[in-house]
């Protein structure tokens, strides 16, 4: 692990996004809470933060932090309604946030990569053709390094 103990504590703040599209008939499930196992978005938003707290037994180099709050938002897309939609779906926005000596950008991409495969799994028996995909860092607030904003 990198040695971050001469490091300022910071407030630090991550955001990033992901998409898992699908066919209508399953975003219909999910947005009916019609599906099978339960409450899709809901226990997906659980799976995301718990994620997001179990970061550092996930990835092997990763610091663990005190994470100070973890927002998880899901916006379900229909591609005939929503503009440069290609596929119906759901995208997820995580951010993380601590107080400390290093960031939060890895806890806020695993909440999303877990919360669509959450999604996937609750969803799997009606569409295995599920494709998660645009995961990505959109933004980065604090430490030395400052700011980043995806372009």
């Amino acid at each position: 692990m990198v040695d971050v103990g001469s490091k300022t504590n910071t407030h630090r703040i991550a955001v990033a996004s992901g998409r898992i599209e699908m066919l209508a008939a399953t975003r219909q499930l999910i947005e009916s809470g019609s599906a099978k196992k339960g409450d899709v978005l809901g226990i997906a938003r659980v799976a995301a933060v718990m994620a997001a707290k179990k970061t550092s037994e996930l990835i092997p180099l990763c610091h663990p932090l005190a994470l100070t709050r973890v927002a998880v938002e899901f916006d379900i897309v229909h591609a005939s309604t929503t503009e440069g939609a290609q596929a119906d779906g759901v995208v997820c926005t995580v951010t993380a946030e601590t107080v400390g000596p290093t960031g939060v950008e890895m806890e806020a991409l695993t909440a999303v990569q877990v919360a669509l495969l959450t999604i996937y799994d609750m969803c799997k028996a009606v569409d295995r053709g599920m494709t998660m995909t645009d995961i990505s860092l959109l933004e980065k607030h604090g430490g030395k390094s400052g700011s980043f904003i995806k372009g």
